[in-house]
């Protein structure tokens, strides 16, 4: 339809909610929550502890793009033009006007949108969030110097193709702030789903005066409910109120906690244990990192413990990766015969066993391929290592093969089902806070690697154009195609389905393009898993948010009163 068109919240959340419902196919989370919050009804005040193996990656919103840290910096620190609700279930999927005053009005087919800021949205430092905050930051996206964030403007902004971001004073032309309240982005086709893509860290205000390059990480101007007291990187973050935040211009984000506190550096079985026993300061303390398999075996016997865990389905799939730029998997069949000899049953039992993971036949999770899953391949859960080796010819291979510091487990599994055929794996541990930026030097690109997607809104343009599309690979900060896969026949595909505005038949579509990018596997899908993440006793609001991927949404957590 030409003409204006205002973008009614449930009529486009409806239509990609449905795809969500798909999950229901799945196994029951072996929780007690069972999609609701968990324990009692929040209250203001109190502490509430994070307690991390890890440290973030980044908290720059230009540069944040994982799902845990996007939760963390867009529920704590930045708001967004829309975003989604914080409730569980399907209804999280649906977004409403965060820094705008409603979801966006939509011109010229949809090539044009127009977004208006609320009254008195305010800065940590009392300073008026104005328009062309939001433009400076969704222009720092295009910047080689800020590599890793979502790419969603690069892809969509019309006439931007040689633009190389603001830092050396060079503005974009395709995004118009009128005036302070105002901000107007001209497509390169119509995006009828653009009132999603704005709730990406993309579209956070990031004032130019503020800017500091790569080192925004440490400290970044917050816009949201919290701002960073300090930051240890590695060691801790404290977060404390931003008294300039009003409540009355966000619907979304409670804020009860006084004080948040990141304590990092920790192993997972510590955690886990320590938040079992949940006394002293534990008490009120959450896990950012999925429990481990061992400590489920603590957990599930004990009604008590069992009812503190939030087991949300994640949404996401997890793949073991190639490097397919190089030998020996520039040959498309060395990477079938890894597809063949792989044990994905095996995978499953070190990624917790059936109760916690499924084995995954595709690269589309079931909620975006009509509730069903496909496969493709048809191989038993075991492999199979007789195609495996008729495939590599009398061939062995001597591989490396990175992964995080926590799947040492799922290494191990991977790099036993894979010997039966031949192909012997060195494993190489990467700690989780370099992970991805180790992966998206394209240069070191590791020969294999574990690697997962979340699609960033329920639609299959979120997933498959990611990961898959040659033309979005750069050489640093390389993220989603990290295989560095090119296919034109794909490419050809993809633009084909963007194109579409039959929102049935593009969903369709990317069903079968699933298909034809299984063929050439330049990943190998083993694992569609649920998250689970276990809670203190006195932790209030605690409920895995079903769009980053089933992550404790920090909109609603709080802390019991003593």
């Amino acid at each position: 339809m030409s003409g204006t068109t205002r973008i009614a919240g449930g009529l486009l959340a409806a239509a990609l909610v449905i795809g969500l419902s798909g999950c229901g196919g799945a196994k029951e989370a072996p929780s007690a929550s069972d999609g609701k919050p968990v324990s009692d009804a929040p209250a203001k005040g109190g502490t509430l502890t994070v307690l991390s193996n890890q440290d973030f990656s980044h908290l720059d919103p230009t540069r944040n793009w994982t799902m845990p840290q996007m939760d963390f910096g867009i529920r704590l620190l930045y708001r967004t033009l829309t975003t989604f609700k914080s409730e569980p279930g399907a209804a999280g999927a649906e977004i409403v006007p965060d820094l705008a005053t409603d979801l966006g009005t939509s011109s010229e087919e949809g090539r044009v949108w127009k977004f208006t800021l609320k009254d008195g949205l305010k800065y940590e430092d009392g300073t008026p969030i104005v328009a062309d905050d939001i433009k400076y930051n969704v222009e720092r996206s295009f910047a080689p110097e800020l590599p890793g964030g979502p790419n969603y403007a690069q892809v969509y902004l019309a006439d931007a193709d040689k633009y190389k971001g603001p830092l050396k004073g060079a503005r974009l032309k395709s995004i118009e702030t009128p005036d302070d309240k105002t901000i107007i982005f001209k497509l390169k086709r119509p995006v009828a789903e653009f009132a999603f893509t704005v709730t990406l860290p993309t579209f956070a205000p990031v004032p130019k005066a503020k800017e500091a390059g790569a080192q925004y990480d440490n400290r970044p101007f917050s816009s949201g409910p919290y701002k960073i007291e300090t930051y240890d990187r590695g060691k801790e973050l404290v977060l404390v109120r931003n008294e300039h935040w009003d409540a009355a211009t966000d619907t979304v984000r409670k804020a009860y906690p006084d004080k948040i506190v990141v304590k990092q550096g920790l192993r997972q079985s510590v955690i886990d244990d320590r938040l079992i026993d949940s006394r002293g300061d534990d008490d009120t303390s959450i896990s950012y990192s999925d429990v481990t398999s061992a400590s489920l075996a603590k957990i599930l016997p004990k009604p008590d413990t069992k009812a503190r865990m939030v087991s949300e389905i994640s949404g996401c799939t997890d793949m073991i990766g190639f490097n397919t730029s190089k030998p020996p998997f520039n040959d498309p069949k060395m990477r079938q015969a890894v597809q063949f000899a792989l044990d994905k049953q095996a995978l499953q039992t070190a990624g917790g066993g059936p109760e916690m993971t499924e084995i995954a036949t595709a690269y589309l999770p079931p909620a975006l391929s009509g509730g069903q899953a496909q496969d493709v391949y048809g191989i038993p859960a075991t492999g199979d290592v007789e195609k495996a080796k008729a495939l590599l010819a009398g061939k062995t291979l001597d591989v490396g093969m990175t992964i995080s510091t926590g799947d040492k487990a799922i290494g191990e599994a991977a790099q036993s089902g894979l010997k039966r055929a031949g192909i012997n794996v060195t494993l190489s541990p990467v700690d989780p806070s370099v992970y991805y930026d180790t992966l998206g030097d394209t240069a070191k690109t590791p020969d294999m690697f574990t690697y997962g997607w979340c699609p960033d809104y329920p639609s299959g343009a979120t997933f498959l154009p990611m990961i898959f599309d040659g033309r979005t690979i750069v050489e640093k900060g390389n993220s989603g195609n990290v295989w560095q896969f090119k296919d034109e026949a794909v490419q050809a595909k993809i633009d084909e389905i963007q194109a579409m505005t039959d929102g049935e038949a593009a969903n369709k579509a990317w069903v079968e393009l699933d298909k034809q990018i299984m063929q050439a596997t330049p990943a190998i899908p083993f694992a569609w898993k649920k998250k689970p993440l276990l809670v203190g006793k006195g932790v209030t609001g605690a409920f895995g948010h079903p769009v980053w991927a089933g992550q404790l949404d920090y909109a609603t957590l709080g802390v019991k009163q003593k």
